[in-house]
């Protein structure tokens, strides 16, 4: 199933390259098991959107590599892909940007003609095939909706489409420059949170810097110690304890300040649940 990726460093940019290819399971070490396409999305100095995606697995995809080492932003978005629906392009790997803002998803739904009758104007910022960019459509249109409130908008979408179309999940990271947000629901795929205070993990030779571990292997990465952060990810990518699963309907919003508000905005279950392994070909998870 696809892998989820997000890092807010609130104001300061940051590279992203241990959790991208150094980590014990990187999203390149995970793109070994999700083949079909693979995606970086940050900020630039002016806050503009960049994607960087190829429908091809990061470990092959030479750009990847280098963007994952020369790109440096208040925010980042990654994305490995294995589709069950929309074909191995461009246009359907993730991440997407709409309106300012990047977007990865992981799960799917069914039944998108639905959803794309729901989405009026807003249907032509869909420029693929893929159900997981309609939901970012829906989640633009919301947020529209609710003043910008992305928060609000995410949730709007996420219950729209629970109540209505067959789902498998609806796993979700959305970024603005400085800014992420972070949706598990309903909870047949996973999604955890960890906060980074600035010199967390003290080396045992008495360098600052993060000492990272895991069951074969261990890293010791300096370049972590001096800047705070919040990772979301579908894994934990580097082995280490603080690492907390997203409840089931939680929405994480890690601001500028990395303050993290945290809250279960969806308690009932979808309408229409599909459980992993049953899906129709039409669902993409």
């Amino acid at each position: 199933m696809c892998r989820l990726f997000g890092l807010n460093a609130g104001r300061r940019p940051v590279s992203a390259t241990f959790w991208l290819l150094d980590a014990p399971d990187s999203l390149r070490a995970q793109s070994h098991r999700n083949v079909d396409g693979s995606g970086i999305g940050f900020f630039d100095a002016t806050g503009a959107p960049v994607l960087d995606k190829q429908p091809e697995p990061a470990f092959l995809d030479r750009e990847f590599t280098r963007e994952a080492k020369r790109a440096e932003s208040v925010t980042f978005i990654a994305h490995v892909r294995l589709a069950t629906a929309g074909g191995r392009t461009a246009h359907n790997t993730h991440p997407f940007a709409m309106h300012g803002r990047i977007m990865a998803h992981n799960g799917g739904f069914g039944e998108v003609a639905r959803l794309d009758a729901r989405l009026g104007e807003y249907a032509s910022l869909v420029l693929g095939d893929t159900d997981s960019e309609r939901y970012f459509a829906l989640i633009t249109q919301q947020a529209d909706a609710h003043g910008g409130d992305v928060a609000a908008g995410i949730t709007a979408a996420a219950r729209w489409i629970a109540a209505n179309l067959p789902v498998t999940a609806l796993n979700v990271i959305v970024a603005a420059p400085g800014e992420l947000w972070a949706l598990r629901y309903p909870g047949q795929h996973a999604l955890h949170v960890i906060e980074r205070p600035a010199g967390q993990g003290q080396h045992r030779s008495g360098l600052a810097g993060l000492d990272l571990r895991s069951a074969t292997s261990s890293f010791h990465v300096p370049a972590l110690a001096s800047a705070p952060s919040v990772v979301v990810a579908s894994e934990q990518l580097d082995g280490e304890s603080g690492w907390r699963m997203l409840a089931p309907g939680e929405l994480v919003h890690v601001r500028p300040d990395l303050s993290v508000e945290s809250a279960v905005v969806i308690t009932d279950p979808p309408a229409r649940l599909v459980p992993i392994g049953s899906q129709s070909p039409n669902i993409d998870t």
